[in-house]
């Protein structure tokens, strides 16, 4: 049985999404490979465990009809002008900018949902984080009945007085990388306030840009997946890694220049990247894919193999962290790299219940398959395992090794 239609939208202004999903946008909007690409992004929740998604699905569309009445707000878009790598004629586009309803598909599968959005690239992309936050609060309001604030509230001065009980850690810095898997958006925003008075000297900003705007925070954000593989419908399989660290230097001239290393692997990544050319252009590496320390250690090794001094360059570490593990990273490379975090799900949704683990990811371009493969397997995203075989025997990874998702 569905819930009563709520009382207030979950999703307020277009800007309340990530950084690195406008940043992205502009890139995909100015390079000529994409302009006729058409596209398909997928749902999927990795822990359902018995909840029953598909009660959320007249609220869902609901919610997601409202996103697509909204346009940018003429302050948000003077607020992203301000930012020196976002174009004029990019901002003209976020002008007339709306979403489409009729690019998304979403029906029940059992009790879950079979959520899709297909479209031109441009003008779908914008989708997975509305989405995402949208079925998050859902979750909160609906199967567990909201959440305690005051347990909440506890949760947070633990994590606050954890660093603080280590003394001083030079270096140390985290962001909020939360918004796709909060427990609610007014959590963010009071969680974001708390920080931001509590541990300035820890709390580096978040990838929020409506809260980065409204609470005079940093807003941090460059690339994700979707990145790496729009560039699989556009160019040769083999080359597709390369020409998407090309592509970005084309757009950005060295700015935002975290490169993310797991869309095919990490191995591959150094494979690609070890140019002077890039290791120049880029500032650093962020991790999303498994061992942290062992993925450090070959950033490391690589910066060293090449001339390149490590503590000249940044890891940022965002994959399933806790506040525990960032102090365990941070003291592992500490005085080695400039180390950071983004910490997503444990800062923003750890209230008492059970988050979602969801994600939306890009499946097919042009009719055709596309894919991440990451170095954990149960993080890769395809719908053709042959296609994935075909994919993972191109960048050195073991055929036998990748699985399709269902």
């Amino acid at each position: 049985m569905s819930a009563a239609p709520l009382e207030r939208w979950l999703i307020e202004q277009l800007l309340d999404t990530d950084l690195y999903k406008i940043t992205m946008l502009q890139a995909f909007y100015h390079a000529p490979e994409f302009r006729t690409v058409e596209v398909e992004w997928k749902f999927a929740c990795r822990n359902r465990n018995g909840f029953d998604l598909s009660a959320l699905i007249p609220e869902i569309e609901r919610q997601l009809a409202h996103v697509c009445s909204l346009q940018f707000l003429p302050e948000e878009l003077d607020y992203l002008s301000r930012f020196p790598y976002i174009t004029p004629d990019f901002i003209a586009f976020l002008r007339i900018f709306r979403l489409d309803m009729r690019f998304v598909d979403l029906q029940p599968k059992g009790e879950d949902l079979k959520l899709r959005f297909r479209g031109p690239l441009i003008h779908v992309a914008l989708f997975e984080i509305y989405a995402l936050a949208i079925i998050s609060e859902l979750h909160t309001i609906i199967h567990c009945g909201g959440f305690d604030r005051q347990l909440g509230r506890q949760k947070l001065a633990d994590k606050i007085a954890l660093l603080r009980g280590h003394g001083e850690l030079p270096g140390f810095s985290f962001v909020d990388f939360g918004t796709r898997r909060r427990a609610s958006r007014g959590w963010q925003q009071e969680v974001l306030e708390t920080l931001q008075r509590e541990i300035p000297e820890y709390f580096g900003g978040t990838s929020s840009l409506h809260f980065a705007r409204t609470l005079g925070l940093t807003p941090i954000g460059t690339m994700a997946h979707e990145w790496f593989q729009a560039w699989q419908a556009v160019t040769r399989l083999a080359d597709a890694q390369k020409a998407a660290l090309e592509g970005w230097v084309r757009e950005y001239r060295g700015r935002l220049g975290i490169a993310l290393t797991d869309n095919y692997s990490m191995d591959s990544f150094i494979r690609d990247f070890s140019d002077p050319y890039f290791v120049k252009l880029y500032d650093g590496l962020r991790h999303d894919s498994a061992d942290p320390l062992a993925w450090g250690e070959k950033a490391l090794a690589m910066y060293q193999q090449m001339g390149v001094d490590p503590l000249s360059k940044a890891l940022v570490f965002s994959d399933s962290l806790n506040f525990p593990r960032m102090i365990e990273i941070y003291q592992h490379f500490r005085g080695r790299a400039r180390i950071s975090f983004g910490i997503g799900t444990n800062l923003m949704n750890d209230v008492g219940n059970q988050p979602l683990d969801i994600v939306i990811k890009m499946v097919a371009a042009n009719g055709k398959p596309i894919a991440k493969i990451s170095d954990e397997p149960g993080k890769s995203m395809c719908e053709d395992l042959g296609y994935l075989q075909y994919l993972a025997s191109q960048y050195g990874i073991d055929p036998s090794r990748v699985r399709i998702s269902t």
